[in-house]
C-alpha cells in the first residue's frame, strides 16, 4: 500500500511515521505546499526514532527502513497513493482546497480512498462538490503512541470504505472506534469542553494553574492536567474545536472562554510556540502565574 500524507506538521509527521512503521505500507508521501516543510516534518520523525534508538528501544535498522520509505515534496508526487490521508489545519475550506486539488493529483489509481485526520469537522461537508467520498480517520497525538483511530462516515461514505479504513488502522496497531457524525465526534465532544472549563476556572481565579492541573490529576486520576493537555494539543487547537461545537450546536454550554481566546490571539499556543499556560523556553516546564510572581 502506498500511502500520502498531505500536511507535515506535528500530527502529519507522526501519520506519516505510523504508516511507514507499517509492513503492509511500501512508500509513504509525506507532502506539504512546500518541499522544505515536507523535509522538516521527515526530520522531525528522525529526531524521534533517534531518541528511541538511543533508549534501546529501536535498532537503527529498524528506523532506517521506516525513514527509507518516506518520500517528501509538494502534493504533487503523490500520483499513485492508494491512501490519501488529509492532515491540515482545522479549517473546513482549507482542507475542501486540498481534497479539490488531489482530485487531479492521484491519475494511477482511480480507486484510492480519501481521509481526513479532522479532529470535529462535518466529514458530509468535506465531501460536498467532490467528485471521491470522505472519510474520518482521526489519529491521536502523538500518532504513533497513541491507539485509538476514530473512523467516521460522512452521510455519503460507502460502508465498504468505512470498513477497509477499519483494517487499515488494526494493520496499524491501532483500535479503530466507529462513531457517527457530530461535532467533536466522541473524544474531542467531551474532552476539548472540559479543557475550555479548566481555562474558566483558572481565569476566574478559583486555583493557579498548578492546582488546577494537580487537582484533576490527583482527583481524578488524570494523567495529566488539563491546562497542560491545552498547551500540548495546542491552545488554536482547543479553540477551533470549541468554535466548531458551538457553532454547530448553539449550545451555549460550548462558548470558548475569553481567556483561550486572548491566548491564541497573543499566539501562545502551548508547547509549539514555547509558551502557554506553561513556559517551555528554557527547557523546563514552568506554570505562567508562578514566573510571574
Amino acid at each position: 500500500m502506498i500511502v500520502a500524507v498531505i500536511g507535515a506538521g506535528t500530527m502529519g509527521s507522526g501519520i506519516a511515521q505510523t504508516f511507514a512503521s507499517c509492513d503492509q505500507v511500501t512508500k509513504v508521501y509525506l507532502c506539504d505546499f512546500a518541499t522544505e516543510y515536507a523535509e522538516a516534518g521527515k526530520h522531525k520523525i528522525v529526531a524521534a526514532l533517534s531518541k528511541r534508538i538511543k533508549k534501546g528501544k529501536m535498532t537503527e535498522q529498524a528506523a532506517g527502513a521506516i525513514i527509507g520509505k518516506i518520500v517528501t515534496g509538494e502534493n504533487e508526487i503523490a500520483v499513485d497513493a492508494d491512501l490519501v490521508v488529509e492532515a491540515v489545519t482545522e479549517k473546513m475550506e482549507i482542507k475542501k482546497d486540498i481534497f479539490r486539488k488531489m482530485q487531479n493529483v492521484i491519475v494511477k489509481n482511480p480507486d484510492c480512498i480519501f481521509a481526513s485526520n479532522t479532529s470535529s469537522l462535518s466529514i458530509t461537508e468535506l465531501a460536498s462538490g467532490l467528485q471521491k467520498p470522505i472519510v474520518g480517520m482521526h489519529f491521536f497525538n502523538p500518532a504513533p503512541v497513541m491507539k485509538l483511530v476514530e473512523v467516521i462516515a460522512g452521510l455519503n461514505t460507502p460502508d465498504e470504505v468505512v470498513e477497509k479504513i477499519k483494517e487499515i488502522a488494526v494493520a496499524l496497531g491501532k483500535t479503530p472506534v466507529q462513531v457517527k457524525e457530530a461535532p467533536g465526534f466522541v473524544v474531542n465532544r467531551i474532552l476539548i469542553p472540559m479543557i475550555n472549563e479548566a481555562i474558566q476556572v483558572y481565569s476566574e481565579g478559583v486555583s493557579d494553574i498548578a492546582g488546577v492541573d494537580s487537582a484533576m490529576k490527583l482527583g481524578c486520576n488524570h494523567p495529566m492536567g488539563p491546562l497542560e493537555l491545552g498547551d500540548y494539543i495546542g491552545l488554536d487547537i482547543v479553540l477551533a474545536i470549541m468554535n466548531v461545537l458551538y457553532e454547530e450546536t448553539g449550545d451555549s454550554k460550548y462558548r470558548p472562554a475569553l481567556l483561550l481566546k486572548k491566548m491564541v490571539r497573543g499566539h501562545h499556543l502551548g508547547v509549539k510556540t514555547g509558551i502557554g499556560f506553561y513556559d517551555y523556553s528554557d527547557g523546563n516546564k514552568v506554570p505562567v502565574d508562578a514566573k510571574a510572581e
